[in-house]
């Protein structure tokens, strides 16, 4: 039984609404093959868990990663240790926020305390900011250029997702 929710976790990329696994392959998707690549992030302003805000735009002369999450989605959970992992790597170059797309605020920080991340996390609350960012599936993560383009979209995560996300990040130092 434990070896099935293994093979279960490692066969996850991404999450749909309610849970539902997106399929296919996770990627980095080069400019032009979401809506938004190659356009400004549009900003936003949501008060993280923490109590700080969270918005790209008070972060210009950075590489911005926006990460839209579920605590509902196993991928996820792999992802966000990545994530601080990649923070630890870049120190103050690269910043780092998540958006919880949870339909309610129950269990966001449970989550962030259990996966041990120390990046802000906030909640989209009426789902207004997933809205604007076209979010599909979870987790999506956007990669924002220094001048606030979205360079790279990557949608779903693996293990080892890590390393093609890290290679995105250099790409814009």
């Amino acid at each position: 039984m434990a070896l099935l929710g293994v093979l279960a976790l490692l066969g996850a990329v991404g999450c749909t609404p309610h849970g539902g696994s997106a399929g296919g392959a996770a990627a980095a998707l080069p400019v032009g093959n979401h809506p938004l690549s190659g356009s400004p992030a549009p900003d936003f302003s949501l008060v993280s868990r923490q109590g700080a805000a969270a918005q790209p735009g008070a972060h210009g002369g950075h590489v911005v990663l926006i990460d839209f999450w579920a605590t509902w989605c196993e991928p996820c959970r792999l992802s966000f240790p990545e994530y601080q992992s990649l923070l630890a790597k870049y120190g103050d170059s690269v910043v780092v926020m998540g958006v919880s797309e949870d339909d309610e605020a129950a269990g966001i920080d449970r989550f962030a305390e259990e996966t041990g991340v120390r990046f802000p996390i906030a909640w989209d609350s009426d789902k207004s900011v997933a809205q604007r960012y076209q979010i599909k599936s979870m987790p999506t993560l956007f990669i924002i250029d220094k001048g606030g383009l979205i360079r790279f979209v990557h949608q779903g995560f693996r293990p080892g997702d890590g390393d093609q996300i890290a290679a995105s990040i250099d790409s814009l130092l």
